[in-house]
């Protein structure tokens, strides 16, 4: 399972109304470029003493980026009026309420008393919705559209930077977000942000070449442009690169603005990159400061948990669960409560959260992720007929894979019904004749209905196991001994002695203090012994 504690940035600079003083664009554009760049104290503080509409509809941003959607709501407000602009910034004001519709009528008395001919007022709009997580895009895409009209086939940077935006918020939106970020380039070549958002959808794609290509470009164009370092970090975190992710983040937090934000930032990555002590020093110095900080609440459960401190985890999870809003609970919380829960002792509470978050999950891949924490608590508490159901039913599904099938033959086995676990893994074997665990558990399964070995149910599979294991041995030593000791005793039983010291001879060159195949050794060594004479016994002698 894969996520991310924060949310991406959404940056977008935006034009400001007509009619403000050379000071008040100075300050604004300033303020919007910090914006951009994540640096929200320093946006305020460009704004301080800026009473404009220009200046309150960017703090109205900032705290929309923020996530504070009141105080977002207020400085919009403020910015509204009669003018386009004061329309434009009233419905941004009703879309941070989720007033959408009420924002709809707003954004279009804007564009009628322009005439749709503005495409300054029609690129606001557009970017409105593209900083909005207003998921329907038909209305966003006309004002866009129209905007774009205006340009008479020269493509506009912000609104190509907007209209992006607004694609991503489309299921199948990334291909028109990309191409969007290619135009905004295209047309000015020198934009960090439009290189920067390029390599976000790149890491996304897993495409890492790109991605780092374009987010070098944004670098190159601006050193300081901090969200291209967390992006950066991010990739390599994606690829498994924790010491190069962790260098580049420890890059990110030197250029981005130094506040509780960036450090939750910096705890989350720790986190991430498996570094729990360090990153529960870094949550601990922003509670110190925010007491009810969502994600760094969260993060203490989880790292507590990953030191093996339950009892704090239990704890930092009951008053997590009480901070959070129903609608800011995602399913990793529910999966780390119910394993905290059973590390505590408390299964039957473990299982009725995670029933309970299946049942309110409606993504498939996060309701999958859960079933499958659902069958591993079933398992630790040995009930196996509940596991293989839901193994059975996620399946039937389009989330079932290969591993969900060797986890449903892995139950099979463990309530001993090993001809259905071998019918499993022989799906798996065939499948992926090259996954070497899969034969070795289907030999384990086919050992334990012929315990005795005299049918070699097992063989062929030991046999299997070991020309592909064999392939990379240093990997699978443990497995290797197992194999041939067991080739090795089918062979001895058999009478075959030759056979069987080559793969007892085996074992010990993986293994040399192996007792299993030394003692089987000196049974094959030892010399045979001439027959000794029957000893007469009572009743022989009687006769």
């Amino acid at each position: 399972m894969s996520f991310k504690p924060w949310k991406p940035l959404l940056l977008t600079a935006l034009t400001v109304g007509a009619g403000a003083t050379a000071a008040t664009a100075q300050s604004v554009a300033s303020a919007q470029k910090a914006i951009e760049l994540g640096r929200y104290k320093e946006a305020r503080a460009a704004l301080r003493g800026n009473s404009s509409p220009e200046a309150s509809f960017e703090l109205g941003r900032i705290y929309q980026m923020r996530e504070l959607p009141d105080s977002a709501s207020y400085y919009f407000s403020r910015a509204a009026g009669s003018t386009p602009f004061g329309m434009v910034a009233e419905g941004r004001a009703l879309l941070a309420k989720n007033r959408a519709s009420e924002a709809d009528a707003k954004f279009d008395a804007a564009a009628k008393a322009t005439k749709n001919k503005d495409a300054k007022v029609l690129t606001m709009i557009a970017q409105a919705y593209g900083e909005s997580d207003v998921k329907d895009i038909t209305r966003a895409l006309t004002y866009e559209k129209a905007a774009e009209a205006l340009g008479k086939g020269k493509d506009n940077p912000e609104l190509m930077i907007a209209r992006g935006d607004i694609y991503l918020h489309s299921d199948q939106g990334g291909g028109e977000a990309m191409s969007s970020f290619d135009r905004a380039t295209a047309a000015n070549p020198n934009s960090a942000e439009g290189f920067y958002k390029k390599g976000v959808l790149n890491v996304r794609s897993r495409n890492g070449a790109a991605a780092k290509e374009n987010l070098d470009k944004a670098i190159a164009l601006d050193p300081n442009y901090a969200p291209a370092y967390k992006e950066l970090a991010e990739m390599y975190y994606s690829a498994g690169q924790y010491p190069k992710a962790l260098e580049t983040f420890q890059q990110y937090q030197a250029k981005a603005e130094k506040s509780s934000d960036t450090d939750a930032e910096y705890a989350s990555f720790l986190y991430l990159t498996k570094k729990y002590p360090e990153s529960m020093a870094e949550i601990d110095k922003v509670l110190a400061v925010e007491p009810n900080n969502l994600t760094m609440n969260r993060l203490k459960a989880y790292t507590l948990y990953e030191t093996n401190d339950y009892t704090g985890a239990a704890t930092a999870m009951d008053k997590y669960m009480k901070l959070a809003p129903a609608e800011k609970i995602i399913p990793e919380d529910y999966s780390y409560q119910a394993k905290i829960l059973l590390k505590s002792g408390r299964s039957d509470e473990a299982l009725s959260v995670l029933q309970k978050a299946i049942s309110l999950t409606t993504d498939p891949d996060k309701k999958a992720d859960l079933q499958n924490d659902l069958a591993a608590a079933y398992m630790a508490q040995k009930n196996y007929p509940a596991a293989i159901g839901i193994y059975k039913a996620k399946l039937r599904t389009p989330q079932g894979d290969l591993t969900d099938q060797f986890r449903l033959a892995t139950a099979f086995s463990n309530s001993k019904q090993y001809v259905q676990a071998d019918s499993v893994y022989g799906i798996i074997t065939t499948a992926k004749p090259t996954y070497a665990p899969a034969w070795q558990a289907r030999a384990q399964a086919n050992f334990y209905q012929d315990q005795d070995s005299k049918q070699g149910l097992a063989k062929p599979y030991y046999e299997k196991y070991i020309e592909v294991a064999g392939t990379d041995p240093d990997k699978y030593k443990s497995g290797l001994v197992e194999a041939n000791n067991y080739l090795g005793y089918y062979s001895l039983q058999k009478g075959d002695k030759p056979t069987a010291t080559t793969y007892y001879e085996k074992v010990l060159a993986i293994d040399p203090a192996n007792k299993d195949a030394a003692n089987a050794m000196k049974i094959i060594k030892a010399p045979a012994r001439s027959a000794a004479p029957a000893r007469k016994t009572t009743a022989t002698r009687k006769k």
